[in-house]
């Protein structure tokens, strides 16, 4: 029997969304997309995939409208799913992650549940309808799967750890040379965006999505980061957030060291029409970010790693000029 798909009567898709689908003629095909995939309920193979995680993205703004992107980590079952209209998160959050700060009971959230080793992900957007001693339950406003491309495959080691152990911590505004390396290795990041313009509007809220590429695939210039984007599924969610809210949040894991990474700023699309995307084959448009500020601290994650395996879609990508 066929799953339902969105059942009300608006677009599951915000102005912005909507805005960006237009310009890049996908506008009726992403409607008729979007109503057989977004949903209010969470799958129950969504459920059985989140409760087998040992980690799991958030994305949170906070009191200025700064999005951010966090990770919080837990043995496989610490994401559960009471029913089909709830998520909870048996986890707090690592040390001086900003997701300590940004939840709030009604306050929107964006989570993304990523499985590496198998380049499976599914989305969750809702708001927080309980904070408890272990964690906090997000009431799901909408849940929908995504493609797999460009994941690179790890496999994890997840080891004991206690999320109130102090780590070091660095707040700056300025990214310096250990900062500038851990976005150089990067092949992965996550970036955490939103659109809180409407309260009524059902598409209201926060969106936490996962962005891969080759190693050095992030430029760095001085303050200002440059982000390929590549061929995807066209459903334009941080594209269309950027459109109508032009702030974003990015999360970059040092997979070796532990290290995380935590940024929020200014961000800006480029589009096709720009000579600047030559400069990065594969790319159909750039990402800039320009940073705010940002935490970075020491051993956080909990985790070990696999040498990682590249996803076969970046082939026909890169390599582009540093």
């Amino acid at each position: 029997m066929p799953i339902p798909g969105w059942q009300k009567d608006g677009s599951p898709f915000h102005p912005g969304e909507q805005t960006v689908q237009t310009r890049l003629g996908a506008r009726d095909r992403m409607e008729v997309v979007g109503r057989k995939v977004i949903r209010e309920f969470l799958p129950e193979q969504h459920r059985q995939f989140y409760a087998q995680l040992p980690h799991f993205l958030v994305g949170t703004v906070d009191a200025e409208g700064n999005p951010w992107a966090s990770i919080v980590v837990g043995e496989p079952g610490f994401v559960s799913t009471p029913d089909d209209r709830t998520l909870h998160i048996a986890a707090q959050p690592l040390f001086s992650d900003p997701l300590a700060q940004n939840l709030a009971i009604g306050s929107k959230v964006g989570c993304l549940g990523i499985e590496l080793h198998t380049r499976r992900r599914n989305r969750v957007n809702g708001v927080v309808s309980e904070i408890t001693p272990d964690g906090f339950s997000v009431t799901v406003e909408q849940s929908f799967g995504n493609c797999p491309k460009y994941i690179q495959a790890r496999q994890f080691n997840l080891q004991n750890f206690d999320s109130n152990t102090a780590k070091p911590v660095y707040a700056f505004t300025m990214l310096d040379s250990v900062k500038r390396d851990v976005i150089a290795a990067a092949d992965t990041l996550f970036i955490a965006t939103a659109y809180l313009d409407n309260e009524a509007d059902v598409t209201n809220g926060v969106d936490v999505s996962h962005r891969g590429g080759s190693l050095g695939f992030v430029r760095v210039d001085g303050n200002t980061l440059t982000i390929p984007d590549f061929a995807g599924n066209c459903i334009f969610n941080t594209f269309g957030n950027i459109e109508v809210n032009p702030r974003a949040g990015l999360l970059f894991i040092d997979f070796e060291k532990g290290n995380l990474l935590y940024l929020t700023g200014r961000a800006e699309v480029i589009w096709d029409d720009d000579p600047d995307i030559a400069c990065y084959p594969g790319a159909e448009r750039l990402l800039k970010f320009y940073l705010h500020r940002g935490v970075y601290v020491e051993g956080s994650l909990p985790l070990s790693w696999s040498v990682p395996e590249q996803s076969p879609f970046l082939k026909k990508t890169g390599p582009w000029a540093s």
